[in-house]
């Protein structure tokens, strides 16, 4: 892969900007178990090696089991997700490929059937920032 700029050296104070986001998710109410879901589902979309390497590794550390994860870009074939957790996941899809149809009213409605509208509010801020690693990430052949 050619080399390219990398902005955490070139710009640090982006890099601190997206951190600060990184440090309101941990503050937040999320599951690791959603956070997770949600990094690994929009980095599987869209291709990031280095953010798959991370967040997989990351899940695992966080007693996700190895069948789950190679399973996440299938979630809709298997029970081994809970209607929760397929809700996240579905969000994640949504908004990550927002060009398609957006996030649905389905979707949001069945969220809220899950979430109240502070954790939807922070799902969809964990699905934001982890598309914006990605897109950093990919686009600058950030290595691992």
């Amino acid at each position: 892969m050619e080399k390219r700029i990398q902005i955490d050296v070139l710009e640090p104070e982006a890099y601190k900007a997206m951190y600060a986001l990184e440090k309101y998710l941990a503050a937040s109410k999320l599951s690791n178990t959603h956070k997770e879901l949600v990094k690994i589902r929009a980095s599987q979309i869209n291709g990031c090696a280095f953010c798959i390497d991370m967040h997989t590794k990351d899940a695992l550390k966080n007693g996700e089991t190895q069948q789950r994860i190679f399973l996440i870009s299938a979630w809709r074939e298997t029970d081994l997700f809970s209607e929760e957790e397929k809700v996240v996941l579905q969000l994640a899809e949504e908004v990550t490929l927002i060009h398609k149809q957006g996030l649905t009213s389905e979707t949001y409605n069945k969220a809220l059937d899950f979430f109240d509208e502070n954790y939807l509010a922070q799902i969809i801020m964990a699905i934001t920032t982890i598309n914006a690693w990605n897109r950093i990430a990919v686009s600058t052949h950030k290595p691992f």
